[in-house]
């Protein structure tokens, strides 16, 4: 018995320590990062951006895996039911708060995600055609004496772009007509062409148009102005609120990922997106990096679903 009780007692704390082991182990092989969106996309741009540079830090590859449709929910789906081991990753957008009022989804994304850290925010803007209205005042004007008259272009029905056009209605009281179109560079094309008056876009599909002088910038969407349009407002500044934040883009693990796991990668995160080079390549995509805590991520997942869910549900939002 003297020797039975001493070997029990140490096979039950290698038992113990197993879990522990293997998690400060990690990274032992290479990590998917998925991206719903296709190659080419912002998202996916952005993915391939910050991969290698938190591969680096991690001493393994982070591979990046494109699952798109459903405005992203099939990637985000993707994730949600992989293995809880920190090897399958999403990059969770905006688009993954907004869908759970647009589509019937089998997950919830406060729920079924662990929140890691915040990457980044490009922030959008409202643009107008040369012959168009010249301030958002000027546009509100112009809404209320012809209402349902004024055609907004957007990415795509149920796009953050097209939801945007929503909460402006909303806010301000007017009634602009929405042209969808497959994708923000179709809808500049026609907005170039003087077919629609305005655009809500993310700032990187628009910028080179404005400063080329073929479109007009009225408000910025997001907390901060443009470094690159300093005179262009907020929406905010302007009084219409719920558009201090743009899109963001995150890091999310499914849910039950092991916190040892959560706070390594979130260290690796905020390490990244401050280096000199990752803040530049991001300055090229109009985009700002975001740091905070996981929590403060997490906080702001629940704020936008519920913030969409209403503009959805008052403005009868559909997608086909």
């Amino acid at each position: 018995m003297k020797l039975v009780i001493p070997t029990l007692i140490a096979v039950l704390t290698l038992g113990l320590a197993d879990p522990l082991m293997a998690q400060s182990a990690y990274p032992s092989k290479p990590i998917k990062l998925v991206v719903g969106f296709p190659s080419g996309s912002f998202s996916d741009i952005v993915a391939r951006i910050f991969a290698p540079k938190l591969g680096a830090g991690l001493g393994q590859a982070v591979v990046v895996e494109n699952k798109p449709g459903a405005g992203g929910s099939i990637g985000t789906e993707f994730v949600v039911h992989a293995p809880s081991d920190g090897y399958t990753l999403l990059l969770c957008g905006a688009n993954d708060t907004s869908n759970a009022a647009l589509y019937k989804l089998s997950f919830n994304v406060g729920r079924d995600l662990a929140p890691i850290a915040l990457i980044g925010e490009s922030p959008g803007l409202l643009v107008a055609h040369p012959s168009g209205p010249s301030s958002v005042r000027e546009l509100i004007a112009a809404a209320k004496a012809k209402p349902g008259e004024i055609p907004y272009a957007s990415s795509s029905p149920g796009s953050i772009a097209h939801l945007w056009g929503e909460l402006f209605d909303l806010e301000t009281g007017v009634k602009l007509t929405h042209i969808p179109y497959k994708g923000a560079a179709a809808a500049t094309v026609d907005l170039l062409a003087g077919r629609v008056m305005v655009q809500f876009a993310p700032a990187s599909v628009v910028m080179s148009h404005v400063k080329a002088g073929k479109l007009k910038a009225l408000a910025t969407i997001g907390a901060k102005r443009l470094p690159a349009l300093p005179d262009v407002p907020t929406l905010s500044e302007l009084g219409i609120a719920g558009f201090d934040a743009a899109i963001w883009l995150g890091l999310s693990a499914p849910a039950g990922t092991p916190q040892p796991i959560i706070e390594r990668l979130h260290r690796e995160t905020l390490r990244v997106i401050d280096l000199p080079e990752m803040k530049a390549q991001f300055a090229a995509q109009n985009m700002t990096a975001l740091s905070g805590t996981s929590e403060q991520y997490g906080a702001l997942i629940k704020q936008d679903t519920e913030k969409w869910a209403k503009v959805i549900r008052t403005a009868n939002v559909t997608v086909n």
